[in-house]
C-alpha cells in the first residue's frame, strides 16, 4: 500500500506555505554546485524550474524532445492566466481566487495546495513582467485584465491570443540565460523512457536519442518530471501530436502512484471535427467566450446560415440555463451543454456537431478595431482553417479533449511516492480537482517552477541520505537492459496495422464510453475491449524501419501508443470506481433531476491513487482522505 502522506503544514490556511518556506532545510549557496538534478519537459513549468534551479546555483541537465525547448506545448496555451491582483478593484482576492478554484474543481482538490497556488500566483505576474513578458495594458498603464469562465471577476492577464507563446518565451530566455552560463545543459530530441530507482530513490533516467537512436542513461540526486499531459489517450485532442503519458507512466510503473486519472477536461471552445482521417483538432481560445455569444437554432434540423435565423429563433442556451455566469460557465458546464444540444439535433455545420459562437454584438458594440486587438489572431487563424471569417459569420465551436487534471500524485513538496522524484505542471494531480477553470494551467506551471518546487526540492536535498551514484550502478544496467528489451520487441511488429490505425480506434472508443459522459456499461465494455486490442498491437501492427539505432518516428510512435493502450485501462478503471458525477467526470446515473453533476462527498471526497502491481496484476486503488475546512462542501452551482 502506498504512502500519501501529504505533508501539509500545520495552522490556518493563509500561513501555511510562509511557514512551511520558513521550516523548511535549505542548501547552502556554497553547497548547491554539488548538487545535479534532471528535468525532464521545458514547457512552462519545466523551463522555469530548470531556469530558476540553475540561478540558484544547482547543476541543472534539462531534456525535451522538441527540437527546441521553445516548441512546446504550452505555446497553444493563447487565452491568458490568473492571479489574484486586483487591478480592476471588482472584488478580487486570494481568497477569491482559492475558492472559486476549489469550487470549479467541484471539491475535489487539496486546499493547502490550492491556496498557495493562490497566493503565488500574484508573485508570477510579478516575474513576468520583470522578464519583458507584453501583457495587455490598458489607458492609464495598468496591465489590463479580462474575464474567463468559472469566475464572476476580471483576474485574466494576457498578450492577445498568445499568452502562453509570451510566458514560455519569458521562460525559455531566463532558460538559455542559463544554458549560455553553463549551468544548464541542454537536451534536446531526447525522450525520457525510464526512471532509475537506487536505494528507493529517483536518482536518473534513460533516455533515447530521437535523432541518433542511442539509449543512454542519466544519473542526478533527484529528478523532475513537466511532461504535460496525456489528452492524446483521445487519439483527437487539442495537445500537439507528440504529447503523450510515457514519462508518467513510466514513473508509475516503477512504483509513483498515478492520481485521478479519469479526470480529463474536454474544452468547449475547438473546432469541430471535419473528417474521419483527421489527426488533430485546433482550439479556440476561451478567452473568447468573454465577448462572443453561444448559441443553437431553436428548430431541430435547421440548416439555414446564422444570418437568416431571426433573434427569436435562436437559443442562447449558456445565458439561459446559467443566467449568472453566461457563456462564462465553467468549461465542464460549457461542454456537456454544447453535447446536449447537438444530442437534440440541435447542432450546426454539414455533421451537426457544432454550436456558434457569435461576436455580432460585440462588434457592435465595441467594433471590429478593439475586437482585433484582443482576438485578432485567432479569428485570423479560424479564418485560415475554415474559410469562414468570424468579422461576418459566427465561429463554429465544439468540445474536445483539451487537458488532463490527473495525474502523479505528489504531496504538499510536489514530490510523488517515489523519495527524489518531482512532478511539476500538468504532469501532476494536485490543484484543480475535478475540473480545471481557464487560465489556471499557466499559473500552475509557472508557480510550480518558479516558486515552489525550488524551496521544496532544496529541503529533499538537503534532508536525504544521498550516497555517490553514478551510471555504473547496477540498476542503470538493470534499467537499461529494460528499454532496450522493449524496443527490439516494438521493433520485432511486422503485422499489417499502422500503429496510427490502433491508436485511431483506442480513441474512438474511449470518446464515446469514457468522454464528455460516461456509465458503467460503457466503461465495462471499454475494459472489455482494450486488453483485446492492444493484443491486436502486439500481434499486428507494424513497425518500420527495423533498426532502432536511427531516426525513427514509427518507433517512437509505438512505445508510446503501447503505453496509452495500458494507460487507457487505467483511466477507465478509475472512472468505473468513481460511482458520483464531479467536473469533468460525468456519470449519467449520478445526476441531479435538472441534469447537474450529482457529487457523494460521504464515499468520494477523496483522491484516487493507483499503484502499479504487476503488468499481469490488477492495480491496487489508495485514497487520500481530503478535508476541507476553510470552504463548505456545497453543490455546484452557476446559475
Amino acid at each position: 500500500m502506498l504512502n500519501l502522506d501529504a505533508k501539509i503544514p500545520s495552522g490556518p490556511i493563509e500561513l501555511k506555505w510562509q511557514k512551511h518556506k520558513f521550516e523548511m532545510k535549505l542548501v547552502n549557496p556554497a553547497n548547491k554546485r554539488k548538487f545535479n538534478i534532471i528535468v525532464v519537459g521545458t514547457g512552462l513549468a519545466g523551463a522555469s524550474a530548470a531556469a530558476t534551479l540553475a540561478e540558484l546555483g544547482y547543476n541543472v541537465d534539462a531534456f525535451c524532445f522538441h527540437d527546441s525547448p521553445r516548441r512546446a506545448h504550452s505555446i497553444a496555451a493563447q487565452g491568458g492566466i490568473n492571479a489574484a491582483k486586483n487591478y480592476p478593484n471588482d472584488g478580487d482576492s486570494i481568497f477569491r481566487l482559492f475558492y472559486d478554484t476549489i469550487k470549479g474543481g467541484d471539491f475535489r482538490a487539496r486546499e493547502a495546495n490550492v491556496y498557495r497556488l493562490a497566493e503565488v500566483s500574484n508573485a508570477v505576474i510579478d516575474q513576468c513582467v520583470a522578464q519583458g513578458v507584453p501583457f495587455a495594458r490598458e489607458y492609464g498603464g495598468y496591465l489590463d485584465n479580462r474575464s474567463f469562465g468559472g469566475a464572476q471577476v476580471s483576474r485574466t492577464f494576457y498578450a492577445r491570443g498568445q499568452t502562453g507563446q509570451q510566458l514560455l518565451l519569458g521562460a525559455y530566455q531566463s532558460l538559455m540565460r542559463q544554458a549560455s552560463a553553463g549551468q544548464v545543459k541542454l537536451h534536446p530530441r531526447t525522450e525520457m523512457l525510464d526512471v532509475v530507482i537506487v536505494n528507493g530513490q529517483a536518482r536518473g533516467i534513460v533516455t533515447r536519442n530521437l535523432v541518433t537512436g542511442s539509449i543512454e542513461t542519466w544519473a542526478a540526486h533527484a529528478v523532475v518530471l513537466a511532461t504535460g499531459g496525456y489528452s492524446n489517450v483521445f487519439y483527437l485532442s487539442t495537445n500537439a501530436k507528440t504529447c503523450n503519458v510515457t514519462a508518467a507512466f513510466r514513473a508509475y510503473k516503477r512504483g509513483a502512484g498515478f492520481a485521478n486519472p479519469c479526470y480529463t477536461q474536454i474544452h468547449p471552445t475547438c473546432i469541430p471535427q471535419t473528417g474521419e482521417h483527421q489527426s488533430k483538432l485546433t482550439l479556440m481560445s476561451e478567452s473568447l467566450r468573454n465577448d462572443g455569444r453561444v448559441w443553437v437554432p431553436k428548430q431541430k434540423g435547421d440548416k439555414r446560415p446564422p444570418a437568416q435565423i431571426p433573434e427569436n429563433e435562436r437559443d442562447y442556451y449558456l445565458e439561459r440555463k446559467y443566467p449568472s455566469f453566461g457563456n462564462l460557465a465553467p468549461r465542464d458546464i460549457a461542454s456537456r451543454s454544447a453535447k446536449e444540444v447537438c444530442d437534440q439535433n440541435l447542432g450546426i455545420g454539414p455533421n451537426g456537431n457544432g454550436v456558434y459562437l457569435d461576436f455580432a454584438d460585440a462588434l457592435n458594440r465595441v467594433g471590429a478595431k478593439v475586437i482585433g486587438e484582443r482576438y485578432g489572431n485567432l479569428f485570423e487563424m479560424y479564418e485560415r482553417i475554415t474559410a469562414d471569417d468570424p468579422y461576418k459569420t459566427p465561429m463554429r465551436i465544439f468540445p474536445a479533449p483539451h487537458y488532463t487534471m490527473g495525474g502523479l500524485w505528489v504531496d504538499y513538496n510536489l514530490m510523488s511516492t517515489i523519495p527524489g522524484l518531482h512532478v511539476i505542471g500538468e504532469a501532476n494531480f494536485s490543484d484543480h480537482g475535478a475540473n480545471r477553470l481557464g487560465a489556471s494551467a499557466l499559473m500552475q506551471g509557472l508557480a510550480d517552477g518558479y516558486f515552489i518546487l525550488p524551496y521544496t526540492i532544496g529541503h529533499y536535498l538537503a534532508s536525504a541520505q544521498l550516497s555517490d551514484v553514478d551510471t555504473s550502478h547496477s540498476e542503470f544496467a538493470a534499467a537499461l537492459a529494460d528499454v532496450q528489451a522493449r524496443n527490439a520487441k516494438l521493433l520485432r511488429l511486422k503485422g499489417k496495422r499502422s500503429v496510427d490505425s490502433i491508436h485511431r480506434e483506442l480513441g474512438q472508443l474511449m470518446w464515446h464510453n469514457v468522454g464528455m459522459s460516461r456509465n458503467a456499461a460503457g466503461l465495462l465494455q471499454t475494459l472489455q475491449r482494450i486488453p483485446e486490442l492492444r493484443e491486436e498491437f502486439w500481434q499486428n501492427a507494424i513497425v518500420l524501419p527495423a533498426s532502432g539505432e536511427e531516426f525513427n518516428q514509427e518507433l517512437e510512435k509505438a512505445g508510446r501508443v503501447a503505453d496509452f493502450l495500458e494507460f487507457a485501462e487505467l483511466l477507465t478503471r478509475d472512472a468505473l470506481e468513481r460511482r458520483e458525477s464531479c467536473g469533468g467526470h460525468f456519470r449519467n446515473e449520478y445526476q441531479q433531476e435538472d441534469g447537474e453533476a450529482k457529487r457523494d462527498d460521504k464515499n468520494y471526497a477523496h483522491v484516487a491513487v493507483w499503484e502499479h502491481k504487476g503488468d499481469d496484476k490488477t492495480p491496487e486503488r489508495n485514497i487520500e482522505q481530503l478535508k476541507y475546512e476553510n470552504v463548505a462542501l456545497v453543490t455546484r452551482s452557476y446559475k
